[in-house]
């Protein structure tokens, strides 16, 4: 991830401070425990100022409005008590070169600052600290004790203390020629190296830029310029110099990132707040995704794989149990045949009632022959009963673990989606595994949302256009069966299979084609958990046939009067690839 260096830092101010320098504050939200939001005020607009000391992903900048879900944090409640209401009249670096921000705030435009709250970009160091008129730490987002770091120990009370400087040194636009030249050649290496190396205030991201726009590969040892690559790489590093001194900036995205001075920009963004914000928000947006799923995924494997060595034991204790008819024959063999037996018998052979072959029956020789047949009646009884009561717990086992099967087929099928949708899916079945029981949440708290609320459906669209939706998680697939489907709709599912529900809509009078029902087909052979087989039974029927059964968990349904067809997931695979294909086209058009 591409960190805020000094030059992204400087962009952000200039912009902040051109549209909206003074405001006022009226509101202090903390999102998690890594981002903060101001809420913004001027004359004309309203806005949030996102700080994040995120160790990955520390920034400031502008962005939509944070969710409204409560906000337990000390932090922003003890910023909300000292700089609510009052004006965010400064916003500028602490020094030169310093990725650290002094935003002051006072009652009014052109009073001295009550407070000072301190936004430090500095990687896994990156930090938050309010001081007051004196800079005096009020509170800060992350505290240092002295145990900690010995060298610049962070707590409430103590005067606030920049950073240390950095020792290489700063860029400047009068600096010779020939010094600069010196500098970065002392020690041969690649010239990307050999800059950040050499002075402060560079990112990895901005040398490469900066020696590309000099038409240079960043990886060329500085022993092997010309002069003309030197004059060309002077002449690049003077043009940033100047834009850093005139604030003049191109933000735009690039193939590996994004860029404030649009060299190597692949698409322009004339807003550098929504750039920055939609930068880090995928990215960060991607990270929890992945953590999630996946968090998900192992704990769904664990939970199936108990389940399934349970399910294991009852079976084999059923097997065991389909032996009782057999000591109540052996039994009854002995009762009929007492005559035979004889004091300190071990194994008895008689002939057996039906076949007439002979049937070896084992003894106890310290029991008679009535203790011996008393003894395979009990055996026969516990069997029995261990039946009747396994039986209904095996069924509970088997029932929860096609359950699983059918979440974790909905988490294997978002893997490869990353869509704002898909997050929220991930979301929704992290909650569902929640109220289930299956994970453990001291701080979840259940809320009711409207179908409309949260993530929405797969949509796709047959040959003959019809609309077909298909459910991304267990919430969406009892909202398609039971609230969307009409009364003209078809819905597919795989045969026995976990997977995703699937709604063909149709209007009165509308018949599907066989190709429509070909694609319904292989779509929902696509989103289950035969993804990767050739061919899929997927049965269909109409919606007033699926029903769910009392006290069935989400997801899960029965049905009737199914028909069945061969979905081939392979086939829709290769139909949607070649769809996004032409739509990607249709964009770059």
């Amino acid at each position: 991830m591409q960190p805020v260096d000094v030059t992204t830092l400087m962009a952000i101010c200039a912009d902040v401070r051109a549209n909206w320098l003074p405001a006022r504050v009226e509101q202090v939200y903390q999102r998690d425990r890594h981002t903060l939001f101001l809420g913004l005020r001027t004359l004309d607009r309203r806005g949030w100022l996102l700080v994040s000391w995120h160790p990955q992903a520390a920034r400031i900048c502008l962005s939509p409005p944070p969710p409204r879900s409560p906000d337990t944090f000390t932090f922003s409640q003890q910023l909300r008590h000292q700089i609510g209401n009052l004006a965010l009249v400064s916003i500028a670096a602490i020094a030169p070169w310093e990725r650290v921000l002094d935003l002051q705030f006072a009652r009014r435009p052109g009073d001295p600052a009550l407070w000072h709250l301190y936004i430090e970009i500095m990687g896994q160091y990156s930090n938050v600290i309010l001081t007051n008129q004196h800079d005096q730490i009020v509170t800060a987002a992350h505290q240092v004790s002295s145990q900690q770091s010995s060298v610049r120990p962070i707590q409430t009370g103590q005067p606030y203390e920049p950073p240390p400087t950095l020792t290489n040194p700063a860029p400047s636009q009068t600096e010779p020629f020939e010094r600069w030249q010196d500098r970065i050649q002392l020690v041969p290496g690649p010239i990307q190296k050999n800059l950040l190396k050499t002075y402060r205030g560079l990112s990895s991201a901005l040398a490469r830029s900066l020696v590309q726009a000099a038409h240079l590969d960043p990886q060329h040892s500085t022993e092997t310029l010309t002069a003309t690559d030197w004059a060309n790489l002077f002449q690049t590093w003077q043009t940033w110099l100047q834009r850093l001194t005139t604030e003049q900036f191109s933000p735009g995205w690039t193939e590996t990132g994004y860029t404030v001075l649009g060299w190597g920009a692949i698409a322009p963004c004339p807003d550098i707040q929504h750039l920055i914000d939609q930068y880090y928000a995928n990215h960060l947006n991607r990270q929890n995704f992945d953590r999630l799923h996946h968090q998900l995924s192992q704990k769904l494997t664990s939970l199936l794989a108990k389940l399934r060595l349970k399910a294991t034991e009852f079976e084999q204790r059923l097997e065991h149990s389909d032996q009782a008819d057999h000591y109540r024959n052996q039994a009854d063999l002995l009762m009929a045949h007492l005559h035979t037996w004889q004091p300190g018998m071990r194994v008895i052979d008689l002939p057996d009632f039906v076949t007439g072959e002979p049937a070896t029956i084992p003894l106890d020789p310290e029991k008679n022959a009535v203790q011996n047949a008393q003894a395979l009646y009990k055996r026969h009884q516990k069997l029995k009963r261990s039946r009747s009561a396994i039986t209904p717990l095996l069924q509970t086992v088997q029932a929860e673990i096609q359950y699983l099967e059918q979440v974790e087929a909905a988490c294997t099928d978002l893997a490869g989606d990353r869509s704002a949708d898909a997050w929220e899916a991930l979301q929704e079945i992290q909650a569902e595994l929640i109220q289930q029981g299956y994970l453990d949440a001291p701080d979840y708290q259940a809320t009711k949302t409207s179908p409309d609320a949260a993530s929405q459906p797969y949509q796709y669209t047959t040959p003959s256009g019809f609309e077909l939706l298909v459910g991304r998680n267990n919430r969406q697939n009892d909202i398609l069966t039971f609230r969307t489907a009409g009364d003209y709709d078809l819905w597919f599912h795989t045969q026995e299979i976990p997977g995703s529900h699937v709604l063909l809509r149709l209007d009165a009078g509308q018949v599907p084609d066989t190709v429509d029902l070909e694609y319904a087909a292989d779509l929902a052979a696509f989103h289950s958990r035969a993804r990767q087989s050739e061919q899929v039974p997927v049965i269909y029927t109409e919606p007033k046939y699926v029903f769910k059964p009392k006290g069935a968990k989400p997801g899960m349904t029965v049905y009737k009067h199914e028909r069945v067809l061969w979905g081939q997931p392979q086939r829709a695979a290769i139909a949607l690839a070649t769809q996004k294909e032409m739509s990607g086209m249709r964009e770059d058009i």
